[in-house]
């Protein structure tokens, strides 16, 4: 079932056995996960980036799937485009002013079972000091043990927020028409956590 799918049987819901043994509490694992986001540039091409440091915590909830929680802290200066110049001009005072906003912070409100492999996740994200709701889409992709012992959960997620709506609004006109930068910003997530011991 896709991302975005949507499913109107009652039983949808219904968490499994297998779901419901997944309940417990969970750390985000950076070295398997990806906090990403794509701007359109020039109106013409995409330009894509992620961030690099980031922490976070999972508590899911198998039985009622209502009751899970995350959290999600990223470190603004590990933001990385593959343009040391772009970057730098990401953290100064034009967009994100790292010196003074080290932090973008991500803390859950609702959490929903859409049915399938498919949960809905709302939450406040602060950026520059702003905290504004964002609805994330979430894809589960199972649970599994590895060499290592640990028990993970993998879940990739899509949203559309418009940076403007956090103060973020420098930009530049093209002589062409439109602007440099695009307000609309993807974000895309790819998530691996480890049940914690």
């Amino acid at each position: 079932m896709g991302i975005f799918g949507r499913k109107n049987d009652e039983t949808a819901t219904v968490p499994s056995a297998d779901t419901a043994a997944l309940t417990g509490d969970y750390t985000i694992d950076p070295a398997h996960s990806t906090l990403g986001f794509v701007a359109r540039h020039a109106m013409v091409t995409n330009v894509k980036g992620s961030f690099q440091q980031f922490e976070g915590s999972l508590h899911l909830d198998g039985s009622d799937p209502a009751k899970s929680t995350a959290t999600l802290d990223i470190t603004m200066e590990s933001i990385t485009t593959g343009s040391p110049d772009r970057d730098g001009h990401l953290k100064s005072a034009d967009f994100f002013k790292t010196d003074e906003f080290p932090t973008m912070t991500f803390r859950s409100t609702k959490a929903e079972a859409l049915g399938g492999d498919d949960y809905r996740i709302t939450g406040d994200l602060t950026i520059l000091g702003v905290s504004r709701p964002v609805t994330i889409d979430l894809e589960f992709n199972g649970a599994a043990k590895d060499p290592f012992g640990n028990e993970r959960v993998g879940f990739e997620g899509k949203a559309e927020i418009k940076r403007s709506d956090w103060g973020v609004t420098w930009n530049a006109a093209l002589e062409t028409g439109g602007v440099l930068v695009s307000d609309k910003i993807k974000l895309n997530f790819d998530i691996s956590a480890i049940k914690n011991a």
